[in-house]
Order: structure tokens, then C-alpha cells, then sequence
């Protein structure tokens, strides 16, 4: 059992009868697994423990009953380190999957653990894969998981020995043979590197129309992935396609989060325009032929972009997005938030929240791009009052704005 006391905290227990038992482990733990005898812990913050202090991004195991009982013995599964995190883990029978990333590549530094019940770790050798999201079943010791992002979605079965086995797969919807998938390395306002993926036609050697997506919060790691409406409504139709890999994620573990978060928000957006900058500087594209893509938290970064840098885009587009972030808290699911951004109501917070608050940096002085603001008139989540009040405010500057909402299954339009 769980008691979350904000988004990334939580008190774990665990119910014997009528008592609850703490199981003590750090209240920001990206996330604890109990096995067989065995407990994981997935460190979100650095952790010391007795005289040992354990990294941000480390996977440690115990032995469940002895931890319960205070003789704790913590060994080390996965240490991270400047460029490699852990991406995902999950248990077999009596084996534990880890997928890496190495320099956000899923799967490059792949490798298997066992935990046995000797109390020590063995570990397989590691070697390239293509596995992401990897689904398991105690029952076994076989993995299923999805393929890479050229091809169409297919269930490959493995159990570490041997190649993988395809069960089944979804039919193609464009043809991807002649896609190049490249990465590259923009270079943030701090001097800090910053991936991203750039998906395009291959011999493509001049400018073109490209589209750029980009998150960068709560820890959400962007891996290339196979999208049959992108790949059918833009690439077969000769765009290139970039994905950016900024601060605010998890593509390099939790710190990678965590420096963004709060006062470290300004990081998120900086990141996006290195890269936004990094590919006109490359003749990948022109800024009258860039657009830029983001919803919910990356519709957020989608205003912080039109009012702090509209000189870097030709278009947005802003989907389901927060944008009045005095008020963010009050609406909907935003008070879960606050951990995340900061709370505006404390005057210390809402002097950094307000530096990049996009519906209250609005100047009727700037030449925005062109921007289309799409919402729902029934997200649970982010209140489409955002949308609206920001398109509103455009309006009014006499701005360009196209705004869609989407309301019950059909559609509303306006501006």
C-alpha cells in the first residue's frame, strides 16, 4: 500500500493482518518491485545509507524480510554514469530484464541479472538489442517487446539466450526503406549536449519542411518510436521529422529531470531552442520552414517558444496545453502539479514561475508565428480554459492564431 504526499513522493507499507509495516525506502524512489524474496528500489535522488552513499539513477536490491527487519544488506543491480541510465526493468520467473540507454539509444547497453538465491547478482553479458518497454510474466522466463520505430509495431518473444523470436506484427502503413534515422548533438545555453533524433528521407541533402516534438517534464523519456500517422501524413510525404531529447526528461536518468524542475524550468525551454537552432545551423531545415509540436506539458513549452523565442520557428502547434500558470493549480489535475512547477501562490515560486508564463508574457510589440492552439472540451487533466484564455489574449494583440476544440466526439472551431 501507498500514500503519495505530493507528485513525487509517497510512503510505502506493506498490510499484515491488521498492521501496517513501513517499508523504509526513500519517499521519492522512482518506484520499489517486490519479488519472490527480493526487493528493488529505483533511486530517483542520491540516497546514503549507512556509510555508503548510493547515486541518483542507481537500482539497489535487498533481501525483502531482512529489510522489513533492520538487517539490511543493499547490493548494487545498475549504477549509472554520464551517459547511460536505467530506461526500464522487469522480472521473469527468477531473472530481472534491464533495458538501458546509452545516450538516450534504447537498448544498446541492454542487459540481464539474475538475483539469485545465493545473495549475490550474476550478471549475463550485455550485447545490442533493439528491446524497449519490455512486458514479462512471472510464470516464465520469456519477455515480449516492441520492435524499433522504422518498422510497424511487432510483439518479439525472447529469454535472453539466442535471438528473438517475432510472434506477431501490425501491417505497415508507409514505406520506411528509405527513412535514415540520424542523431545529433545541439549545445545548450549552460554548454550542456543535447541529443535529438532527426527522421528524414535518405539522400536529402537541402532544406526541408521539418517538424520538431519536444516534452521535457516529469521525467518522460522521448525514444524513437513507429507512428503510422506521422510516418503516412508527413514523412511519405517528403518531411523530416526531429525529436528532441531535452532536460525535463528522463533520457539520462532522474538528474536529467530533477535540474529542470521548478526554478530549473528555463532549462527545458533553452534546451528546445539549442536544438530548434542546432538544426537550421545544420541545413537540416530554415526557420520559415520549422515547426514545432508539443501537447499538454510540451504545449506548455510550445507557448514558452512563441513569446520568448518566436524568431526560431516558422509555425507552432500548441495541443492541450498549460498555459496560465498563476492559475494552473487551481483547475483540474494542477494541483498534483506543484511539485513540479512550484506553487504560485508562494511569492518566492511565482517570481520564477512568471519569467516564463507564456498567457503573461504576451506583448502586443512581437511578431509571433503563426500558432494553431487545439484542446478538448473534456480533458480531466488540463483545463481547456488554457487554451481558450490564450488564444483569447492572441487575438486581442491581433496576432495569428487558429484555435480547435474538440467537444464530445465532434468539433468546435474558432478564430
Amino acid at each position: 500500500m501507498s500514500r503519495a504526499t505530493d507528485f513525487w513522493n509517497r510512503q510505502r507499507y506493506q498490510l499484515r493482518g491488521s498492521e501496517l509495516i513501513r517499508i523504509d525506502v526513500p519517499s521519492d524512489a522512482s518506484s520499489i518491485s517486490i519479488h519472490r524474496e527480493w526487493l528493488l528500489i529505483d533511486l530517483r535522488t542520491d540516497w546514503t545509507f549507512g556509510t555508503t552513499t548510493y547515486p541518483a539513477g542507481s537500482l539497489l536490491a535487498a533481501n525483502y524480510d531482512e529489510f522489513i527487519s533492520g538487517a539490511r544488506e543493499l547490493r548494487v543491480i545498475f549504477e549509472p554514469d554520464e551517459h547511460t541510465c536505467l530506461h526500464q526493468y522487469a522480472w521473469t520467473r527468477d531473472r530481472l530484464l534491464l533495458v538501458t540507454l546509452a545516450d538516450v539509444l534504447a537498448g544498446s547497453r541492454s542487459s540481464h541479472r539474475v538475483v539469485g538465491s545465493a545473495n549475490r547478482c550474476r550478471a549475463f553479458p550485455r550485447r545490442p538489442t533493439a528491446w524497449s518497454s519490455p512486458s514479462t510474466t512471472p510464470a516464465t522466463n520469456s519477455f515480449w517487446t516492441p520492435a524499433d520505430s522504422k518498422s510497424p509495431s511487432r510483439l518479439l518473444r525472447g529469454t535472453g539466450r539466442g535471438p528473438l523470436e517475432q510472434i506477431k506484427t501490425a501491417p505497415s502503413f508507409f514505406d520506411a526503406d528509405n527513412l535514415t534515422v540520424e542523431q545529433y548533438f545541439g549545445t545548450s545555453e549552460d554548454g550542456t549536449a543535447i541529443p535529438y533524433f532527426v527522421v528524414r528521407p535518405g539522400g536529402t541533402e537541402k532544406s526541408g519542411p521539418t517538424l520538431l516534438y519536444g516534452y521535457g517534464g516529469f521525467e518522460n523519456s522521448n525514444t524513437p518510436g513507429y507512428s503510422a500517422v506521422l510516418g503516412r501524413l508527413w514523412l511519405a510525404r517528403g518531411g523530416t521529422y526531429a525529436l528532441a531529447n531535452i532536460r525535463g526528461g528522463g533520457e539520462y536518468g532522474p538528474r536529467w529531470h530533477t535540474q529542470a524542475m521548478r526554478e530549473g524550468r528555463h532549462l527545458v525551454a533553452e534546451d528546445f531552442a539549442a536544438v530548434a537552432t542546432d538544426l537550421v545551423d545544420r541545413g537540416i531545415t530554415t526557420v520559415p520552414q520549422l515547426g514545432a509540436q508539443g501537447g499538454s506539458n510540451g504545449g506548455l513549452l510550445m507557448g514558452i517558444m512563441l513569446t520568448q523565442y518566436p524568431e526560431l520557428f516558422g509555425a507552432l502547434v500548441c495541443q492541450v496545453p498549460l498555459l496560465d500558470m498563476r492559475r494552473f493549480h487551481l483547475l483540474l489535475a494542477g494541483a498534483s502539479w506543484v511539485a513540479e512547477y512550484g506553487n504560485p501562490d508562494d511569492p518566492a515560486d511565482w517570481e520564477f514561475i512568471a519569467e516564463y508564463s507564456p498567457y503573461h508574457n504576451i506583448s502586443a510589440d512581437t511578431d509571433y508565428p503563426p500558432v494553431l492552439i487545439t484542446t478538448s472540451t473534456r480533458d480531466d487533466r488540463v483545463h481547456p480554459g488554457h487554451a481558450r484564455k490564450m488564444t483569447a489574449a492572441l487575438e486581442a494583440a491581433d496576432r495569428r492564431v487558429w484555435y480547435y476544440e474538440k467537444h464530445r466526439g465532434r468539433s468546435r472551431r474558432c478564430g
